[in-house]
Parts: structure tokens; sequence; C-alpha cells
């Protein structure tokens, strides 16, 4: 990788500190050799040569929120498999899908070696016997690179039997996904890895940590959260704690794309850095496209609810965000300036969603067509008023909301209560309604002025990498 690329990526602009992608300058950062004279594999050392549960206590001590979308902590997490159940597997959710999110992909193949690092202190801290590093299928750079670091790291002694002449062994297993965003919710994952249809599983009566991968006790946890335990573990939960804030420490990555002058993927401190800086800061995006007026942001991937300019300040914190009406997600932000067609820019998410229906849920597979369906033949200049409340009722169906919304009461919407009341086993029914829930709340006149016009406006897709 080339200094201006990585640049114009946002790798390592700024002063911030770096936990997780401070390789990532180096054109071999995914190479034993480069991991080695940079301090890799000092947090494993550190970690085997203290009794596990004081591993597992770090961990906890850090509070290291997943980075996959829930935030729940992981060191608490891994205290959730009953006492005594063996085996216990680790199952690594490399399945990175959601719209506008990239960070995890760059990790996989930047710096393989931090993450199979993770995954073996991890192990080492819970109990596990075993990990299942699971990969989306698309991503074939990223397994490649995933693959020849297991090699160098077996080889080395890092992964497999006696790890560095200890009495722990562990082995990992990498397993390439078909490509499947349902397989991003933790029990398809699971149901895909016992050779399976990717579905989703209920829960409760069971979670993974109590009956998961092969009926066995089984902790989920994502990329770029394993990626910070051999930084933990080489300078202590302390030093994590004091980067962010009480509630969210440390850092994490953000993926940002759209209508801004430098897209890019950011390592951000979390819980202070708020969404004006990542946007306009000269560190980051550096404002928007074109010399553009900003119109509306996707703050946490495809599936989040949308903000609009006024809520710029907000900081990148779980529970800041959700107090404003949603979520951070993934660390993917979308940004859309003034000349969005909005009506266009929900139907180009609302369409994702409907196609990655598994299809267990009647209220997903049936619900998520006809949002597509009638949106488009809105976004045609085909549709009538009827339409509109169509598109609620359908919505509504699958995210069950009675709240009335004062911008947009001329259209009988409701509004979504977040975190969603739902109909359907997992979060790709409600992420189908979402962006149209949010574009009608937003902009109303937007649709109203498509039906009565019976205009055609050309669809311009708002995605990743524009």
């Amino acid at each position: 990788m080339t200094g201006t690329y990585a640049h114009a990526a946002g790798f390592y602009s700024g002063d911030r500190p770096r936990i997780v992608t401070s390789r990532f300058e180096h054109a071999d950062s995914y190479s034993l050799e480069r991991y080695l004279a940079t301090g890799g594999y000092q947090g494993l050392r550190k970690a085997l040569a203290r009794p596990a549960t004081d591993v597992h206590d770090e961990v906890k001590k850090a509070t290291v929120l997943g980075r996959g979308g829930a935030g729940f902590p992981a060191g608490t997490k891994w205290g959730l498999t009953p006492e005594g159940v063996f085996p216990r597997y680790l199952v690594v959710n490399g399945d990175e899908s959601e719209p506008g999110t990239y960070k995890d992909r760059l990790l996989m193949e930047r710096d393989p070696h931090q993450l199979i690092e993770g995954c073996v202190i991890a192990c080492y801290a819970a109990g596990l016997s075993q990990c299942f590093l699971y990969i989306r299928g698309e991503m074939a750079h990223a397994q490649e690179r995933v693959a020849a670091a297991l090699n160098e790291a077996y080889a080395a002694g890092y992964v497999g039997k006696n790890i560095l002449g200890s009495k722990f062994s562990v082995d990992v297993v990498l397993h390439w996904g078909a490509g499947a965003y349902v397989v991003g919710e933790e029990t398809a994952l699971i149901e895909s890895l016992e050779g399976n249809r990717g579905m989703p599983r209920l829960k409760p009566p069971f979670f993974p940590a109590a009956i998961g991968l092969y009926g066995k006790p089984t902790i989920v946890n994502n990329v770029e959260t394993l990626s910070n335990l051999p930084w933990i573990l080489t300078n202590g939960a302390e030093a994590y704690t004091a980067i962010g804030t009480a509630t969210s420490p440390g850092t994490r990555m953000v993926a940002v794309s759209g209508h801004v002058k430098r897209p890019g993927v950011y390592e951000i401190i979390n819980g202070t850095t708020t969404f004006r800086d990542l946007i306009y800061g000269d560190d980051f995006c550096q404002g928007i496209r074109n010399g553009n007026e900003l119109k509306a942001f996707v703050p946490g991937g495809g599936s989040a609810p949308w903000f609009t300019p006024d809520q710029l300040d907000i900081p990148f914190e779980g529970p800041q965000a959700g107090a404003a009406g949603s979520m951070l997600g993934s660390g993917a932000i979308m940004v859309m300036d003034h000349t969005t067609d909005i009506p266009a820019a929900a139907l180009t998410l609302t369409r994702f969603y409907a196609h990655e229906s598994c299809g267990k849920c009647t209220p997903c597979r049936e619900g998520g067509t006809w949002l597509e369906r009638i949106l488009r033949r809105v976004v045609d200049g085909k549709g009538t008023d009827a339409d509109l409340q169509q598109l609620i009722e359908v919505g509504t169906s699958i995210c069950p909301g009675d709240f009335p919304h004062a911008s947009s009461t001329r259209l009988g919407l409701a509004a979504v209560p977040f975190p969603y009341k739902m109909t359907t086993i997992c979060f790709v029914g409600p992420s189908a309604y979402t962006p149209v829930h949010s574009a009608l709340t937003l902009f109303p006149e937007e649709f109203e002025a498509r039906v009565t016009k019976r205009t055609h406006i050309p669809v311009t897709a708002v995605g990743v990498g524009e």
C-alpha cells in the first residue's frame, strides 16, 4: 500500500491513537515478518503467562464493546457460557455484509495476524476448545490473506498444539461463506457453519452462549472486536479505557461512503468524535463533494434510521445515537447531499433487504418484496396516494409502531420505536422498512410530489463507493 493510497483512504491521517490500524501504512502489513517487527504476538505471550481467569478479567475491565452492531461487552459475553460444559467454541463473524460497511474486510486483508492473535487470546481467556473463522464468500482477497496468515501462524507455533511452549492448544478453522446477508446474524451464521441453510434461530429459549454450534456453548465475536485484544493484553485495560469515554472506551473503525470529498475507513476515538467531525473534519472526509449541502446521512449501516444535518453534533456513541432514534450498528455512515433523490435512495436500500430475506418469516419474505414493488412504482412516477398508505401498512406489519411523528402527520405515518418492535426473528425484515420509514418521515414532500405530479425521475442509487 502506498502512502498516498493509505492517506486517501483515511487510515492514518492526524494524531489519533491507532489500536487496530497501526500497521496499515506498511505495504507488507499482512505478513508475519512485519507483524512480529511491530510487536505482534506479544499480547498472546503475556496472556499465556497469566491464568486464563486473569486474562478474562482484563478484557472485562477494558469494556470492549462488540463492533458487529449490538455493542455488547465482549468480556461479559464470554462469561455467559455455562460452567463445566465442554467443548465450547469461538465463532468469528467475518460475514460483513451490511450496506456501507467495509472495515472488517480491510482488517482481514491488511492485518490478518492481529485477528488470529485475538482469536487465540479469546479462546484461552474464555476456555474455548476451537475457533471457526467465518469469512463472507465475496471477500476472496480477505480469505486468501487470512489463509496464508493461518499457515504462517501454525508453522511458527502461534496456533495449534502447545502454543509458544505452553500447555494450551487450539485450532483455528477457516470457513468461507456463500454470500448471504442474513448469515451476519449470529444464529444464522451457526446454521451455515453446521451445513444448513442460513436461517436465524429463535431466541430465547436458547442463546448461542448456552446452546450454539453443534449444540454446544458458543461465543460469537466480530472481527474488529477480537482485533482489539492483542493491544489490550500488551498495554493493559487501563491504557485502553483512558481512550474514549467511560461508556465507550477505546477506538473504533468507521466506514464513510457517499457524497463526501474523501470517503474511506477511519479509526476514531470512541464516544467523543461527532458526526460533524467525521463528515467535515480535515483529518476525515473534508466536507461534502462539489461544495454541495448535506441533506441526510445514515449513521450506522443501511439498516439504521436516518439522521439530518441538525444531528451532526451527536457523538459517535451508542447510547446517544439510540436516544436520538437511531443506532451506530456496524460503524458505517452513508452521506447524501442535496441532489439526492430521496425516494430512489430508499428504494436502493429496501431492494437489497428484500432480496436478502431468507424467507423464514412471512412478514419479511412477503413484506420486503411488497415494499420494493410499491416503492418502485412511486419512484417511476406511477404511484398514487394509496401507495404511500400501503407502504405504511406493509411496513408496520413488520415493525409495529403507534407513536405519531410531527413531521409526517399528513401522511398518517407512525414512528417506528427504536429498538424495533418486530414481527420477525431477526432484523432483516425491519431493515427493509427502515429506509422507507426514514425517507417518508423526514422528506414526505418528495413522495407527495412524486405521486401527484406523475413525473418520472431517474433512479440515482446512493451506495458504497459512490
